[in-house]
């Protein structure tokens, strides 16, 4: 499966200022097509494989940047895979998924040359953190500055720096809130559901309830809208937006 046509501002490029290329490297096709719908939303070109071979024979073809791999695949192991990969890419970088409890798995992927690992359940803004901070390794991609300030009305949030101000005035959010509000902010004027929001903020198979959204959104609201005229709006039975105070 291919997938490209990119939807969200990308901050990473090739050197080539083509969009950076990732292979998602997965048996379950849920999650598979869950990650790679995440990482084209970073702007980022994706393909993604269901087993070892596969992952081969699309490395070969895509030439991907980073891969995003299951430690354990239908056909051979991570590690395995990756050694075929470094035969025709010799820089290329790869982030396993594991299971929480797959510790030899782990060190067996590193030892391998693997990059780095994330254990099951994971947040999809993790995946995302974890992808650029190995990309950013390999010398692939370079940042492109200007995509990195998002802005709805008076409202700035800085994706580098972590900085936000609305109206010139610095505003302090927790890891959490500042995910929720990039998260918002990077699709103005559209209307999120809870699930959409619980997918991409907390982990892809999150155990707790919705509320925790509604309770984030309050957060929210006390630091961005207190005092000032409302962005951050309920639709009910639908979910929330940002848009520009009035």
């Amino acid at each position: 499966m291919t997938t490209t046509s990119p939807q969200g501002r990308t901050d990473l490029l090739r050197p080539d200022g083509s969009a950076v290329r990732v292979l998602v490297v997965d048996d379950e096709a849920s999650l598979a097509e869950l990650l790679s719908m995440a990482l084209r939303y970073e702007g980022w070109e994706v393909r993604s494989a269901g087993d070892g071979a596969g992952a081969v024979r699309s490395a070969r073809d895509f030439r991907p940047d980073v891969v995003v791999m299951d430690v354990m695949l239908p056909d051979m192991d991570g590690p395995a895979v990756l050694g075929r990969l470094r035969r025709e890419l010799p820089d290329v970088r790869v982030l396993f998924l594991t299971a929480k409890d797959a510790v030899e798995g782990r060190i067996a992927g590193l030892t391998a040359g693997g990059g780095d690992y994330v254990t099951k359940p994971f947040s999809l803004e993790e995946v995302v953190a974890r992808l650029r901070g190995l990309i950013r390794r390999t010398g692939s991609a370079t940042a492109a500055r200007a995509g990195s300030l998002l802005a709805v009305g008076d409202l700035t949030l800085d994706e580098d720096s972590h900085e936000v101000t609305r109206g010139g005035r610095s505003i302090h959010l927790t890891a959490t809130e500042f995910e929720l509000l990039r998260y918002l902010m990077r699709n103005p004027r559209r209307v999120l559901s809870k699930a959409q929001i619980l997918d991409r903020v907390w982990s892809y198979d999150f155990g707790g309830q919705a509320n925790v959204v509604e309770l984030y959104i309050s957060y929210l609201r006390r630091k961005i809208d207190a005092g000032r005229s409302p962005m951050i709006h309920t639709r009910r039975g639908a979910g929330y937006l940002i848009k520009p105070g009035e």
